[in-house]
């Protein structure tokens, strides 16, 4: 994997991936930064949200769970001390469908945690990740 990022002034960083889509990175007002883009903090939760969210679809349609809604909020703590590093990291999952096995869903969730989520087995040695699962009918 290959990112490049250049300095735009300020704390403001611009970039972009390997399929040219934009991206922005800057600091709070209060760190010294415009709020004009995010912070890479938030990135590294957007990064686990959409990882184990992409394995959560696969793996529940392998498993012939018809999800027609998929929210995912995390929640992290951080130490107060620098480097604010993260000590825990919280996950829920909000499941919609109809007529969904929730054991299915715990097992999808399970082997994204597990196995195939390469941004949450980064953090898993370093972050204590928890989650929880609510299944909504519709």
């Amino acid at each position: 994997m290959d990112i490049h990022v250049e300095w735009q002034g300020g704390l403001k960083f611009s970039g972009e991936s390997l399929f040219g889509l934009p991206i922005s990175t800057d600091a709070s007002l209060q760190a010294g930064g415009n709020e004009d883009g995010y912070k890479p903090t938030e990135l590294l939760f957007f990064a686990l949200a959409g990882c184990t969210g992409m394995d959560v679809v696969l793996i529940s349609k392998k498993m012939r769970q018809e999800i027609k809604g998929l929210k995912i909020k995390v929640t992290a703590d951080q130490r107060e001390e620098q480097p604010k590093a993260f000590t825990k990291a919280h996950i829920e999952y909000i499941v919609t469908g109809a007529g969904l096995d929730q054991s299915k869903l715990e097992q999808a969730i399970k082997l994204s945690e597990e196995k195939y989520c390469s941004v949450g087995a980064t953090l898993s040695g370093l972050v204590r990740i928890t989650h929880t699962l609510t299944m909504v009918e519709g």
